[in-house]
């Protein structure tokens, strides 16, 4: 009955993975490989290539739409920047992750977590007056294509699925409002751009079993709509909060898995 143990497994990580990533908005790489690690007992490069596959289904079109119905737009040129600097990125990063051991990715995954956590922190809480809607439309499409190209390259590199850059490279680099950043980040957890760093990862067999991934997707199903749900009912600074606790605890746990 390993698989049935498998599929339950799974299903705790996708859950877990789902809920965090709907309440923060961000995609759910960063816990599948967590939790991947902490609850299937996959080896780095495992987990990260677990991450990957397993969130090429549209899995965070529910959270999409609770995010959606608060109100909260997407604009498409932001979509459209920042998704080529994704496909860039993405792939450059999956190749390069294949070169490294576990231990450099691990300690590449601190460092890029505690660097999010300091950006989250120094940004400091905006004002509601100043949340007009043309102020946030008119980004320019550099910083866009390299927000794309840096949660491009963390997505291949370490298999976090570039949802955690995108939103603090919005939030936290542009002023953009908590909850909108939340939206544009999970609208990439629908877009296949992912998908150079994945199949890099499956071609090389770094992934765990077919009734592991059904039960993280299954998971991530159930977990990515009810986070939404909370998060439109607390304010933008408890969100930002809840992120840093979040990838504060995801960064404490790599550098226990890295000393260990």
């Amino acid at each position: 009955m390993s698989w049935l143990h498998d599929i339950l497994a799974g299903g705790g990580v996708g859950l877990v993975a789902g809920l965090a990533s709907g309440f923060t908005g961000t995609s759910p790489g960063g816990g599948l490989v967590i939790f991947s690690v902490l609850l299937l007992g996959t080896e780095q490069h495992v987990a990260q290539g677990t991450s990957l596959i397993t969130q090429l289904p549209p899995t965070g079109l529910a959270g999409i739409r609770r995010y959606w119905q608060s109100g909260n737009r997407s604009p498409l040129q932001w979509i459209a920047w920042i998704g080529l600097g994704f496909l860039i990125g993405g792939a450059g990063g999956g190749y390069a992750a294949t070169a490294v051991s576990d231990s450099v990715l691990q300690w590449t995954y601190v460092v890029y977590l505690l660097a999010l956590v300091a950006l989250l922190i120094l940004r400091g809480d905006r004002k509601d007056g100043s949340d007009e809607a043309g102020e946030r439309e008119h980004l320019h499409w550099l910083p866009l294509l390299l927000i794309g190209t840096l949660a491009g390259f963390s997505s291949g590199f370490m298999g976090i699925g570039g949802g955690l850059a995108i939103t603090v490279g919005l939030a936290a680099g542009f002023r953009v409002p908590q909850h909108q950043a939340q939206l544009v980040s999970l609208v990439f957890s629908v877009i296949p751009t992912n998908l150079p760093a994945a199949w890099i990862y499956w071609s090389k067999g770094l992934m765990v079993g077919w009734p592991a991934i059904i039960g993280i997707l299954a998971g991530l199903w159930v977990g990515t709509d009810l986070g939404p749900r909370m998060a439109n009912g607390v304010s933008r600074a408890m969100l930002r909060r809840a992120m840093i606790a979040l990838v504060s605890l995801m960064a404490l746990y790599m550098i226990y898995k890295a000393l260990s």
